[in-house]
């Protein structure tokens, strides 16, 4: 049976666009599936952007404005790449187009532009509509999501989870959107970063009931490109101290961090879960590695050392003794939300979807709970969200 087709439309054509484009372009890497993405149209306010990125992908048009995309006929779903301010505005807008689509993170600029973005959701229950995180692809992750849901954690000890990386240590880094509130949103590094801390623990149940948020600005101004200094106004690193209920409803403290001055940190996810039974760990630092200490009465605690390699949710043509790497978790990412499209969130290959609108809605929950923390110095309640 030949492959299902989903026509896609990019709107916005920078590095997570072109990603897109490297993974739809090296389909034939995976093994078995019956679903295909096909870029067909590409959006960007840049000529220069838009037209390298056409360039690059042979046969797919430009459009100058994004409505032209939700207006094609032959355009199934979408990926949306785009600043933060102008979330609310195209996803709305791709909502009441019927288009699916995957946006990037963290799904509106604010708390209150994120429940616009689900309220019109809720008109549109029939669309596969998911938010961009790729780490938990990693087979390491896949492996400790394994172990929770077979209980083997035993009762939650403590959960720390989080992306630090170094983009931001150079002072005279020029500055760019990110670090400006108008269109970044007052989030800073926990609305770009955020959802790759939030959405393991998420999925896995693991539900933020109140926090403590230590938020960091470090760089004061950076160079704006015109010989002058601008003023960073956002924040370059979050670190919340949550107390987090389980699906068992035992109460433990959750760790979740989001750096962009992370002194030795290239790009650094992470997952520590720790329990009466059993815990693991895994970094993206040694992706090969995977760590598991299993708990039993009058025995060494010990942790065991599994040398990884690529077990992918979606297999590929990779040979299991290889290496997995970001551009894999990528397209596992891709594969995930394709075969959704395709088939169902019941009829998928295997059960890790894509992070969904809920989630998204419960990172703002948090996120706006964080600056309330930070501007108190207290601990705060986070609300759990309407939208799941």
């Amino acid at each position: 049976m030949a492959d299902r087709i989903i026509n896609f439309g990019v709107i916005g054509c920078g590095l997570m666009g072109r990603e897109f484009a490297s993974a739809a372009a090296r389909w034939n890497h995976l093994v078995g599936m019956n679903v295909r993405p096909r870029i067909v149209a590409a959006c960007d306010t840049s000529p220069k952007v838009l037209g390298e990125f056409c360039s690059a992908n042979p046969g797919v048009r430009a459009h100058a404005d994004y409505r032209e995309l939700l207006a094609a006929t032959d355009i199934e779903a979408l990926y949306i790449a785009i600043p933060h301010h102008l979330h609310e505005e195209v996803y709305v807008a791709a909502i009441n187009a019927g288009k699916h689509f995957l946006g990037e993170k963290p799904f509106g600029i604010d708390l209150a532009a994120n429940r616009a973005i689900t309220a019109a959701l809720r008109a549109r229950p029939g669309l596969v509509v998911r938010c961009s995180s790729e780490f938990p692809f990693f087979p390491g992750v896949q492996k400790i999501a394994a172990l929770i849901r077979a209980g083997d954690i035993g009762r939650v000890l403590e959960v720390r989870c989080g992306l630090l990386h170094s983009s931001d240590m150079d002072p005279l880094k020029p500055i760019n959107w990110k670090r400006m509130v108008e269109f970044n949103g007052a989030y800073g590094c926990m609305g770009d970063l955020g959802m790759h801390a939030v959405h393991f623990p998420l999925r896995m149940g693991f539900a933020p009931r109140d926090v403590r948020a230590l938020l960091s600005k470090i760089v004061g101004t950076r160079p704006d490109g015109k010989g002058g200094q601008a003023p960073c106004e956002t924040w370059d690193n979050a670190l919340l101290a949550c107390t987090a209920v389980a699906p068992a409803g035992e109460a433990f403290p959750m760790l979740l961090e989001m750096k962009r001055i992370a002194p030795g940190h290239m790009n650094t996810w992470f997952i520590e879960v720790y329990g009466t039974s059993c815990s693991a760990r895994f970094s993206t630092r040694s992706p090969r590695t995977l760590e598991v200490l299993r708990y039993e009465r009058g025995k060494p605690q010990a942790w065991q050392v599994q040398d990884l390699g690529y077990e992918s949710a979606y297999p590929a043509i990779t040979g299991a003794i290889f290496e997995f790497g970001f551009a894999d978790a990528i397209q596992q990412m891709w594969s995930a939300y394709c075969d959704e499209v395709a088939n169902g969130t019941r009829g998928m290959r295997q059960p890790f979807f894509c992070a969904t609108p809920g989630e998204a809605a419960a990172s703002h929950e948090l996120f706006d709970a964080a600056l309330r923390s930070n501007a108190a110095s207290s601990v705060e309640p986070v609300r759990a969200p309407s939208f799941m």
